[in-house]
């Protein structure tokens, strides 16, 4: 892949595991997506989705397997599903990408190993191995690893070392809060300073509100990297509830995450749009949408190509 894909405008996808639920999904416990790949009655939502993105002008789609690392997949009692689901998600992509007939490129997702938005403080042996065991499944399925809304540069280093091992380079998705620093207080510019190498792709701000992005473009454009965002659209800033297991099982239905953080209707795809023209004034290059975004605010996006 080359190494300067994102030095000019690129559009990612949007969002995946609300998307599904949008299109019918009905997820068990807390796994949300990845019911949908242990699930095979509902593989094709996954390819569907994708296309969808696709279609709608994105360059790049993103691996299902945000929820599919290990300790998500124990805590509702499936961890002898974590290779299957996993591999079954590029699979997924991988389908939908030549259904596209498209070149598009499939980056791996690679996900904070623990609680999403929060900091993962765990003993660095135990983060080491479960990034190393989930990019070992997806890595030949991929073009690069995208690090999915982390919330520490000591995480963001321990993954780049893991993903040496896998001679790839990556994008990293830094999880930013309204003070415009990472859920451990590092602000955006000594993290990507102390951790940059020359896998890196750019960096970006990932599930993140639209006046968070907006607030830190300027911090962003300094770094003279490539960057841009992936963009929620909870209608919650912070703080985000962090959706923790809660016993129910495999075998019970999970609450929708936007019961507790909504929804913003008033962002459609048009005001998504006028949005990022702002942020491309900035000298953004890599536009796209995380959760509550869909095919509608891409295709507006990729009018900006």
């Amino acid at each position: 892949m080359d190494i300067n894909f994102f030095k000019k405008i690129r559009i990612l996808d949007s969002g995946m595991g609300q998307e599904l639920l949008a299109r019918g999904l009905i997820s068990k416990g807390t796994l949300w997506s990845a019911t949908s790949l242990i699930d095979e009655k509902y593989n094709k939502l996954v390819v569907d989705t994708h296309l969808a993105s696709i279609k709608a002008g994105a360059e790049v789609i993103l691996t299902n397997t945000f929820t599919t690392r290990r300790v998500r997949m124990e805590q509702n009692q499936v961890a002898d599903q974590f290779h299957f689901a996993n591999k079954r998600a590029c699979e997924l992509a991988s389908k939908a990408k030549e259904l596209s007939k498209k070149n598009t490129l499939i980056g791996g997702s690679l996900p904070a190993q623990n609680d999403t938005y929060e900091v993962d403080k765990r003993d660095k042996n135990i983060i080491e191995k479960d990034f190393f065991d989930q990019a070992s499944v997806i890595n030949p399925y991929i073009d690069f690893f995208y690090l999915d809304v982390i919330s520490s540069g000591r995480e963001i280093e321990i993954a780049t070392n893991v993903i040496k091992n896998f001679n790839k380079p990556l994008l990293v998705g830094l999880h930013i809060k309204k003070n415009g620093k990472l859920p451990s207080n590092e602000t955006i510019t000594e993290v990507v300073n102390k951790y940059k190498n020359s896998k890196w792709l750019g960096v970006i701000a990932a599930c993140v509100s639209l006046e968070i992005i907006e607030k830190t473009s300027n911090e962003f454009k300094k770094l003279r990297i490539p960057f841009g965002f992936k963009a929620n659209l909870w209608s919650v800033v912070e703080p985000l509830p962090v959706h923790r297991f809660n016993k129910a099982g495999f075998n019970e239905i999970g609450k929708n995450p936007n019961l507790t953080l909504g929804k913003r209707e008033d962002i459609n795809g048009k005001v998504f749009c006028e949005f990022a023209k702002k942020i491309i004034k900035n000298g953004a290059t890599i536009l796209g949408g995380c959760c509550e975004t869909d095919s509608s605010h891409i295709k507006e996006l990729s009018t900006l190509k």
